[in-house]
């Protein structure tokens, strides 16, 4: 695993529609205050009606046009919901447009009721989510490679397709060939199972990342970093069983977090937006679990830990109304302190 550290920011492509003082024009402009403030990337995310934002390719595309260094990606797109022909089409679309700058940050879909009823609406099987999960990430990653794609699966079935008619000088493809793929598990998310269950899910979701991924992106455990131990553990027996290379792959945490001028009045605030923000998941987890709060130190603190654990990209979400507030006070009162970390990341 990489040593550097690297951060990036969540943009929020909900809030917009839960406070009155963040519109989307703010949100676009806070795109430019990041990449400005240092950060490495930004991310949106995803939703159909459970949880309504505005859509990311099409979001992230208005980013790329205001932005030139940073990474683009999602946290995270439920590509299982997608058709992955046109998912193919859009992303290639979005990394020409940014010059190659995008992370496709991937998952099935969680066990939420309104993520239950977006499949149903969809007439897509909510059970067979991961098998669906898999087919499409191996179909993108052959086209996005090859330049056409033959696949014969269960759920898709394709014949020597190619974004391509004869006529034009290429096939249309992605600046990167492939463009990253970080995939989504988070085995614990909505409690405990019986240990035989647990390790089954844990073997699949480490067997999808090590074949499928070029990275793992998780969240939503910041009381455990133990459990991100076990499970990296799990990852790189994965990978030998496969004949990969573990170091390859790219450990990256979205943390939920609130800075404040101590932690009663930043864990105050945190539990009022994320209340808001997930109001299903907010009442079935413990909110310790979603990000630390309280001063710079303690936020720097917590990083520390999951660094140490194998953590090399942070993605931080802000749980307050005030983005611009927080993106600014994690830039220069807690980026500092990873400066050393960071040495030669850019």
């Amino acid at each position: 695993m990489s040593a550097k550290l690297e951060f990036g920011v969540n943009l929020n492509n909900r809030e917009p529609l839960i406070a009155p003082d963040y519109d989307l024009k703010m949100l676009l402009d806070l795109s430019e205050v990041v990449e400005s403030a240092g950060f490495d990337s930004v991310w949106v995310g995803d939703s159909l009606f459970s949880k309504p934002r505005y859509e990311p390719i099409a979001l992230l595309s208005a980013i790329s046009q205001r932005t030139s260094r940073v990474k683009l990606g999602t946290a995270c797109m439920v590509t299982s919901t997608r058709n992955p022909l046109y998912l193919a089409l859009e992303w290639a679309t979005l990394d020409q447009l940014s010059g190659g700058r995008t992370i496709l940050g991937a998952g099935a879909g969680n066990p939420e009721d309104g993520v239950r009823r977006e499949f149903e609406a969809l007439g897509l099987d909510f059970k067979r989510r991961a098998s669906v999960f898999e087919e499409g990430l191996a179909v993108l990653r052959e086209l996005w490679t090859k330049g056409s794609v033959t696949f014969h699966g269960r759920y898709y079935d394709y014949d020597d397709i190619s974004f391509y008619s004869g006529t034009e000088m290429a096939p249309l493809a992605p600046l990167q060939k492939p463009p990253p793929m970080w995939i989504v598990s988070n085995p614990r998310l909505t409690g405990a199972a019986e240990p035989d269950v647990m390790r089954r899910r844990l073997e699949a979701a480490c067997r999808r990342i090590v074949l499928y991924g070029d990275g793992w992106m998780t969240c939503c455990r910041a009381q455990h970093p133990d459990e991100l131990v076990e499970q990296l553990g799990w990852i790189e027996q994965a990978a030998d069983a496969a004949g990969t290379d573990f170091s390859r792959l790219v450990v990256s945490y979205q943390v939920t977090m609130n800075i404040g001028d101590s932690e009663e009045e930043a864990r105050t605030v945190f539990g009022d937006y994320i209340s808001q923000y997930y109001p299903e998941l907010s009442q079935a987890m413990d909110l310790s679990n979603w990000g630390p709060v309280g001063t710079p130190e303690q936020i720097a603190d917590w990083i520390r830990t999951f660094a140490a654990a194998g953590v090399s990209h942070f993605i931080c979400r802000f749980g307050a109304i005030d983005q611009f507030g927080q993106v600014e006070r994690f830039a220069s009162e807690v980026l500092p302190l990873f400066t050393a970390e960071r040495e030669g990341v850019r």
